[in-house]
């Protein structure tokens, strides 16, 4: 990795949308987390930032012409020096440029010559990142090895909504941190769709009263990011979490266990891998009481009657939607971990089996985590505490190897 000062170096990428002020927010942080940035906005991005803004906040002097500086043959060397490339927002018109190798300007002149992961963070309207044009030229870049996010669904220009929304700034860091980390190796999971299921479901007793868990759906989402980081394309089936979305992710929302199912399998149809990280009640209510249950005095409380919910992990692991669909579930135990955890195994029929002991403190809603990964194979891969983005890539690791042996 080439560093100045001690400092990895990252270029900047800004292209021409309204979208570019929030590029400001994502330099703050590369620069305050020890990263030595160079700005390279397009014209037509000066429009809506200018060039002092950009040297002020990096600390650096704003490249933006082919022709300055041509003693340091910039148009080469930025992108020669930099150990990433990142283009916040990336307008339609950027990636059409880019997919095609044009080099008409500073920045497509760098991504040319950039050899580190560059990553693309689209903005734009949905009409343009629908539009067959656009799809073709984002999975050229992907089938390249570049990691392009999926926009965000949420409020455009003027009255408009939908899908084309940059980002939130502090999820497009988490992508460059984790693709930073994991250094100039493609990425592996580059043309692949996986689904990831995250959270806790909630069963409603009555209009305010559910059956739920203590899950926060931080492991999901760390698998949700490292995947994206890896290139992926990434469906997260969220319920009930409180966890911002993951940039590059898309994200459907769930309430009960039958939501989720009902989510999970239509999302599997044509994914390579699908993890069920989720924590899915395992029963229902038998009954919904359409108003608030009272408290009566001098009455015992009504018996509370359960019925089995669906087995997700197990219909999946039993249809296989995709030929060679890896399905990855989670165990979340008390006691007999890895009895516990084999058993499961063999009842559900997934490929990997991540089996974690849970209980006050442990696994749930902190931000650390350790595990066996138990294989169908009869493989046991464990993974000492940390982190759960470590946990994470060690599950990644083992799913893309699976994928690899199977073509």
């Amino acid at each position: 990795m080439a560093v100045t000062n001690g400092k990895p170096q990252v270029v900047l990428g800004v292209s021409g949308g309204i979208a570019a002020y929030k590029a400001c927010e994502l330099l703050r942080r590369l620069t305050e987390s020890g990263h030595d940035v160079r700005v390279v906005p397009t014209d037509s991005a000066l429009h809506f930032v200018g060039e002092a803004t950009w040297s002020a906040l990096s600390g650096n002097p704003v490249a933006t012409r082919v022709w300055a500086d041509v003693h340091q043959v910039p148009h080469v060397r930025i992108g020669q020096h930099a150990d990433l490339v990142v283009v916040a927002p990336a307008t339609a018109d950027l990636l059409a440029r880019a997919a095609h190798g044009l080099a008409d300007d500073l920045l497509t002149n760098t991504l040319l010559t950039a050899r580190c992961p560059v990553v693309f963070a689209p903005a734009m309207h949905t009409e343009m990142w629908e539009h067959p044009a656009t799809r073709e030229n984002v999975a050229t870049l992907r089938r390249r090895g570049a990691v392009v996010v999926e926009p965000a669904v949420g409020r455009l220009t003027g009255v408009d909504t939908g899908k084309g929304r940059l980002p939130d700034p502090a999820e497009i860091f988490e992508v460059c941190r984790r693709t930073l980390e994991r250094g100039p190796a493609a990425p592996d999971l580059a043309g692949r769709h996986v689904v990831i299921s995250a959270g806790g479901t909630r069963e409603p007793l009555d209009p305010v009263r559910y059956l739920g868990n203590r899950s926060s759906g931080k492991q999901g989402y760390a698998l949700a990011r490292t995947a994206v980081a890896r290139g992926a394309r990434v469906t997260l089936v969220a319920a009930n979490t409180s966890l911002a979305d993951p940039a590059g992710a898309d994200v459907v929302t769930a309430g009960t266990a039958e939501q989720l199912r009902e989510a999970v399998l239509k999302a599997a149809q044509d994914a390579d891998a699908v993890v069920m990280a989720a924590a899915v009640a395992d029963f229902r209510p038998a009954r919904y009481a359409a108003g608030k249950i009272k408290k009566k005095d001098g009455e015992e409380p009504p018996a509370l009657e359960l019925v089995r919910n669906p087995d997700v992990l197990a219909e999946l692991s039993a249809r296989r939607p995709r030929e060679g669909q890896v399905v990855v579930g989670f165990a979340a135990e008390t006691d007999d971990v890895l009895a516990n955890g084999r058993a499961k195994l063999a009842r559900k029929g997934c490929d990997l089996l991540v089996v974690n002991e849970v209980g006050e403190h442990k696994a749930f809603g902190s931000e650390e985590n350790e595990a066996v990964v138990l294989g169908a194979d009869g493989s046991e891969t464990a993974v000492p505490y940390g982190p759960k983005e470590a946990l994470a890539d060690q599950v990644w690791d083992l799913v893309a190897a699976r994928l690899a042996d199977r073509g």
